[in-house]
């Protein structure tokens, strides 16, 4: 049986995700086993429950394509004594709305979620390729957060970059990508020409997804605990 259950999907390849926590290693702690699944749904939550793992660290999970998981479901996780950890995505989402019965958030998505600078599921959606799992659109809090960055790199100014966050905000989750957001705000005359063009070589120099940082963050935060855990054996 594992001492870890991760479920992973877009935010992070699974290949970068066992380099921080690998799916097998030896610590300090003695013989650790981490099972890595495709994001949680609906009913996964059974063959958490058959295996009692000591951990289970939920980064990625299903939307609106399949019934997503659910708080009860959680819930009973917590009951049993195992310790579950959100990040990221579907994780940060559960985690804000469960932390007060024990489970831990980690990373920025889920603080903005806690602090109530944003609320919906659909800030954390995006589209992804049924055979790779790869992502085909780019999420709006990833959006977010690269605007934030425009604003304090002194590439946009803070009320351009709120306007873009309401235009990204009003496209449907599935067609939302950077690229196409800054030529929609050129066109509508919220950036000027010149920022359009900081904006497209950022795109291609600086970019970066706050959900893989959240997700990269986590697991390392879930290798250091469940050290900890076995140790007390």
């Amino acid at each position: 049986m594992p001492d870890v259950i991760v479920f992973l999907g877009p935010s992070l390849r699974q290949s970068e995700a066992e380099r921080i926590l690998p799916r097998d290693f030896d610590g300090d702690c003695g013989r650790v086993s981490v099972e890595y699944m495709p994001p949680i749904k609906r009913g996964d939550i059974e063959y958490v429950l058959e295996q009692k793992p000591r951990i289970v660290c939920i980064i990625d999970g299903l939307f609106f394509q399949d019934c997503s998981v659910g708080h009860r479901e959680l819930l009973r996780v917590l009951n049993a004594g195992i310790e579950v950890f959100g990040a990221s995505s579907m994780g940060a989402l559960r985690a804000c709305e469960l932390d007060t019965f024990g489970m831990t958030g980690v990373g920025r998505v889920y603080e903005m979620y806690r602090d109530g600078v944003i609320e919906s599921d659909d800030e954390v959606a995006l589209a992804c390729d049924p055979f790779t799992n790869e992502a085909v659109s780019e999420a709006l809090v990833d959006i977010r957060a690269n605007l934030d960055n425009c604003v304090y790199s002194g590439i946009l100014a803070a009320d351009e970059a709120a306007e873009m966050v309401r235009i990204a905000a009003a496209v449907y989750y599935p067609r939302r990508n950077f690229n196409s957001l800054i030529k929609e705000a050129a066109s509508r005359r919220v950036i000027s020409d010149a920022a359009l063009k900081k904006l497209t070589e950022y795109r291609k120099s600086r970019w970066f997804s706050q959900k893989e940082r959240d997700a990269r963050e986590v697991l390392g935060v879930v290798k250091e605990r469940i050290a900890e855990l076995k140790s007390r054996r």
